[in-house]
């Protein structure tokens, strides 16, 4: 393949890849990007969760919030259905933001894995938040044991697929948004 000199990264390929070629990618190797992925997750929830508190004792500081006696902050967030959606958003946010940019989050990256549609584009908004509720933290990867096609029931609902990258193929790829 041609390539042609960048400023920022030496040289790149001139045309992309054809991503629709791809073999799916089977369970094991889904399940491997899950747990990779998990540890940022936790990473990042954490991170969001430090936000969160944050803002409460931000609140009780300047008066906005009164906690009752004995409380700590944490106590407004437990069984607050706001900070539920919070997270939940968040975890949409990080899935999803990587689903629609380049096609992997990075697990997938490290197994070589891309989310994408059957035409080899990325996916919107709208199909990685179906992709995203429908996954069922990740145990609708089930569906490929008994799939002949390497489907899983969010790629169904979705309308999607997960592909297996060559080594070339998968360092072209950049989260900048692919049309």
């Amino acid at each position: 393949m041609a390539t042609t000199p960048s400023p920022n990264t030496g040289t790149q390929p001139s045309a992309p890849y054809d991503f629709a070629n791809f073999p799916r990618a089977g369970f094991f190797r889904r399940i491997g990007a899950i747990v990779y992925d998990s540890l940022v997750v936790v990473a990042v929830l954490m991170f969001a969760a430090g936000i969160a508190l944050a803002l409460v004792a931000g609140l009780n500081a300047i008066g906005l919030l009164t906690l009752a006696e004995g409380a700590d902050h944490a106590s407004v967030l437990e069984n607050n259905w706001l900070y539920r959606i919070y997270l939940i958003a968040v975890l949409l946010w990080f899935y999803g933001g990587f689903w629609v940019r380049g096609g992997q989050t990075l697990g997938m990256r490290a197994w070589r894995l891309r989310v994408q549609n059957h035409d080899g584009s990325t996916l919107s908004w709208r199909q990685a938040s179906i992709r995203f509720l429908t996954a069922v933290l990740g145990l609708s990867n089930l569906g490929v044991l008994f799939s002949r096609d390497n489907l899983a029931w969010q790629d169904r609902a979705a309308k999607c697929e997960v592909v297996l990258l060559s080594v070339e193929a998968n360092r072209s790829i950049t989260w900048k948004k692919r049309k």
